[in-house]
């Protein structure tokens, strides 16, 4: 799916979201440079896979650091590392700069499991993530987001890890 195709989906679904069109951004330095609607609630996305290529669409809220080893031992997983180009573009359909929750809607066969940050689940509830364009910022509520992604078949786990 493209950002288009996104549009069509949640406009179909009666779903709110807004959207700030921007430069393009590659990461989160980047995208404090961008006037958005509401940074807080901006998310940064890693896109891993462990030595048995399982893989991972680590998803926390911007401002927080991941610490792998951490988040290995946690969840039993393997040594992470990030996907490479070719499989980003393979599974999800996307180019380094694009990775977020709405690419798992290219993974065909749900392969990536999905960990959301519980914090996205306070105050508001609102997630901001590319629409698989990294010149667009798009907000919405993290519950219609889940559903989105529980209808694709991938599985979706939340976590409480507290870097900053």
């Amino acid at each position: 799916m493209n950002k288009n195709d996104i549009y069509k989906l949640l406009n179909n679904k009666k779903i709110w979201h807004e959207i700030v069109e921007h430069e393009v951004v590659y990461n989160m330095e980047d995208l404090k440079k961008t006037k958005l609607l509401y940074p807080e609630y901006d998310a940064k996305n890693l896109f891993l896979c462990d030595d048995k290529k399982n893989y991972f669409l680590i998803t926390v809220k911007g401002i927080k650091k991941i610490n792998l080893k951490d988040f290995k031992n946690k969840y039993h997983t393997h040594s992470l590392s990030f996907t490479s180009p070719t499989e980003l573009k393979e599974l999800m359909n996307l180019i380094p700069g694009e990775v977020g929750p709405f690419g798992l809607l290219n993974d065909k066969e749900a392969k990536i499991k999905f960990y959301i940050d519980e914090a996205f689940m306070t105050d508001s509830h609102l997630i901001g993530v590319h629409p698989n364009d990294n010149t667009v910022s798009l907000w919405l509520k993290v519950e219609d987001l889940i559903k989105i992604i529980e209808n694709n078949g991938n599985n979706i786990y939340f976590f409480n890890l507290w870097f900053t």
